[in-house]
């Protein structure tokens, strides 16, 4: 077999993001990886577009009713029936005839859904991390590397979930709304321009992210999920989250440790030369609310009206966000020598409360491969995918 020349596997790409932009667009096949709140969601809101889509779930308890009925019913901001072509537990038969695979599931399955996707990945996938977290396509990449991938897929990952959505029964999910606007890159950089003209005819509120690094340090989930829980935890446990999330759980005290633990993750980045966006900022751009501070945005945001707080402190706004998203913003902002008390504050306490070892699970920069690298070095990666 004669191998390809650099110049000849990124031609051969270029024709592949053109094919799929030459096909009508819902000519396009999608996989929609995970069953849970957001995979339900937007597995349902896809069909009823109009549009090809497989559900897949490690387990066949949550499709079981999908199967049955052969569609999901969605309420909410978008309302109808989505019409779904094969919901399985079997990978391979859900990704054969997908182009772009959506893994909407928590951020520490993704590793779990690169070695699963492995054996039958093709070069012509697209695969969207929705969200990636922080170092989501890093991780994904690595996976796939360690599995012996010969041909990697496009990688992609959100910088947030497009939908605020909830499954609501079996097979039945609400969305309370869509954001206006959500960063997309891809590993290497240089690919993003592409992967969204693709999925901007499906989804228009998908723009071009500056690149991975980017929109992990604007994972703004990283800021509210672990924090409004683990300061909520006594109102959690006594009543199940019988309460408003954001707009009870955010109170004014709690709203000024968000805003520091914000400016930690602001500083990270910047020391990499990156400006991440303020969550203030973030919640004008995606939701349209304002304020003097981040209390004041919070509570301008209609998008956050009804969603319940979590019912118990085991939920992924811990189990998730605080390994993939805190343990890896602290971690490089170690090796870069920024102090980061309050986010590391929130980790211990986390894993006292949930009687884990968060930093020990969690995503570092060594397993996200940029242990040790220059700044140069690590720019050079976002933008080239040098590794």
């Amino acid at each position: 077999m004669i191998k390809k020349t650099s110049k000849q596997i990124e031609t051969h790409r270029k024709n592949i993001i053109k094919e799929l932009l030459n096909r009508d667009p819902k000519d396009v096949k999608f996989c929609v990886l995970g069953a849970g709140h957001g995979g339900m969601a937007m597995a349902g809101h896809l069909a009823i577009m109009g549009y090809h889509v497989n559900l897949y779930n490690r387990g066949r308890r949550k499709l079981r009713i999908v199967i049955h009925r052969k569609g999901i019913r969605v309420e909410g901001q978008v309302e109808g029936f989505g019409q779904v072509a094969l919901a399985s537990n079997n990978i391979q038969e859900c990704i054969s005839d997908a182009d772009v695979l959506m893994v909407v599931v928590p951020a520490n399955g993704h590793r779990f859904m690169a070695k699963t996707c492995s054996p039958y990945i093709k070069e012509n996938h697209i695969v969207i991390l929705n969200p990636g977290r922080t170092g989501g396509a890093l991780e994904f990449y690595h996976t796939l590397k360690k599995s012996e991938v010969k041909e990697f897929p496009f990688i992609a990952e959100a910088q947030t979930f497009i939908y605020a959505s909830r499954s609501i029964g079996p097979g039945h999910a609400r969305i309370f709304s869509i954001k206006h606007s959500v960063p997309l890159a891809t590993l290497p950089a240089y690919w993003i321009p592409g992967v969204v003209k693709v999925i901007n005819r499906v989804y228009p509120q998908f723009v071009p992210g500056d690149n991975i690094f980017k929109t992990s340090f604007d994972n703004i989930g990283a800021i509210f999920h672990p924090a409004l829980t683990i300061l909520n935890a006594g109102w959690i446990e006594e009543t199940h989250g019988d309460f408003e999330y954001y707009i009870q759980g955010a109170s004014l005290s709690v709203s000024k440790v968000l805003e520091l633990l914000d400016q930690e993750r602001m500083n990270i980045a910047a020391a990499l030369g990156f400006k991440a966006t303020s969550a203030r900022d973030w919640l004008y751009t995606a939701y349209s609310a304002s304020g003097e501070n981040l209390y004041e945005a919070i509570h301008d945001n209609p998008g956050y009206l009804g969603l319940a707080a979590p019912d118990r402190l085991h939920h992924r706004y811990i189990d998730e966000d605080v390994p993939m998203s805190l343990v890896p913003l602290a971690s490089i902002g170690e090796m870069l020598k920024v102090k980061t008390p309050t986010i590391n504050s929130l980790i211990h306490i986390a894993s006292i409360m949930r009687g884990k070892d968060f930093w020990a699970e969690g995503r570092t920069a060594e397993s996200l491969g940029i242990k040790g690298m220059s700044v140069k070095d690590i720019r050079l990666l976002a933008v080239a995918g040098v590794i």
